[in-house]
């Protein structure tokens, strides 16, 4: 094999293929990026049975053939070469990468040995990147990170037929965004996709054009497959199935607040300033608007006080910062309203609804939706 291609569109498509590998495997043959010649350039792929990731570039392809070379060595390899045309050549179990003045030799590793990539089915639906991919931060950041309980790591995805809809919940807090999209299927369905998974499609296709979602079932390695502009990720669905979210959001809630979404996002990071670890801060809406007051280690003590308007009456209630803050990065709106929820319990506050709204009067905006569930040690 023997190629020449531009250099940070090569150094690019590298650390495309090489993104969501695992930084550690049993089997080094899948830390590996393929490398093959096509008619239009190359092809660059990368497989570790559960994630694969294909990307096509423009080439001048001078001798053709296949090679399998260590992944991240060669993304960082590409990405210090100089700002000329890269050219590469296979030299019977050597792979020579040279640019300029630097050359750099590899050991190739057995192509014969590499699994096969997964085949993407038919598209089940087709979204601007420009909406999917901010849909995706808001979601995201409420998915589990605890390993114990799968399910609760993805993020659900539920494909009507001219909207899609991403959930994500981790027992205290629950995100919900709506997006329109094209379904080109009517059995579209749900799908359970790993949120480290989601996060890199949103980073890397975010200023792509449109995005396309295949949805393959049947047998035991059902998949999605994300592809946008000769780039095409895949990814095996969590099995099991998703706890019933949406049960917990209330049909309307007349109990509310008003606050300028920035003004609340900087009180609450100065306010938490004081705060130990997984403690929380204590709000307490009112006619007079909203204060904030944190109590920390070492007798330290924060307060701010900032404008809300409030529709009925008083209410305090103790909330994790970062978590707060979560739903609020989600809220692209100048104003956020906070609904208070009811529960059997009147001593005990239901879980707190964060929306966006884009005036004070405003109805508010459903599109995007947090449940957030007070921290009921902190009075």
């Amino acid at each position: 094999m023997r190629f020449h291609a531009n250099r940070d569109v090569f150094s690019d498509a590298v650390s495309f293929a090489v993104r969501l590998l695992p930084q550690r495997t049993t089997l080094p043959i899948l830390s590996g990026v393929l490398i093959e010649t096509t008619e239009g350039g190359l092809t660059l792929s990368s497989f570790d049975y559960e994630v694969s990731a294909r990307t096509q570039i423009e080439a001048e392809v001078l001798e053709p053939g296949r090679v399998l070379v260590s992944g991240r060595l060669l993304a960082d390899i590409a990405n210090r070469l100089p700002n000329v045309p890269v050219e590469v050549v296979t030299d019977e179990n050597r792979v020579v990468v040279s640019g300029g003045s630097a050359r750099f030799t590899l050991l190739s590793m057995p192509v014969a040995e590499y699994p096969s990539l997964p085949v993407v089915g038919e598209p089940t639906g087709v979204l601007p990147a420009g909406v999917f991919s901010p849909a995706i931060a808001q979601v995201v950041v409420a998915a589990s990170r605890d390993d114990v309980t799968p399910v609760i790591t993805g993020v659900q995805l539920e494909a009507g037929e001219d909207s899609l809809a991403l959930v994500a919940t981790d027992r205290y807090r629950v995100a919900i965004r709506a997006v329109p999209w094209h379904s080109e299927r009517s059995d579209g369905g749900s799908a359970l996709v790993p949120a480290r998974t989601l996060q890199e499609v949103g980073r890397t296709f975010g200023s792509t054009g449109d995005v396309t979602i295949s949805i393959t079932r049947g047998g035991d390695r059902e998949l999605i497959a994300f592809s946008s502009e000769k780039k095409t990720v895949t990814s095996l669905l969590i099995k099991g199935n998703f706890p019933p979210v949406r049960r917990l959001f209330p049909d309307n809630v007349d109990h509310f607040a008003v606050i300028g979404t920035a003004e609340l996002v900087e009180a609450t990071r100065r306010v938490q300033l004081v705060l130990e670890r997984e403690a929380a801060l204590k709000f307490t809406f009112d006619a007079d608007g909203l204060g904030l007051e944190a109590a920390g280690g070492e007798q330290a003590q924060a307060s701010e006080r900032i404008d809300a308007v409030l529709a009925g009456e008083p209410v305090v209630v103790s909330l994790k910062p970062q978590f707060l803050l979560d739903g609020l990065s989600g809220v692209h709106t100048e104003f956020v309203r906070i609904s208070f929820t009811k529960t059997e319990n009147p001593n005990k506050p239901g879980p707190v609804l964060i929306t966006g709204q884009k005036s004070r009067e405003d109805t508010g905006t459903e599109e995007y939706r947090y449940l957030l569930q007070p921290n009921l040690l902190l009075r």
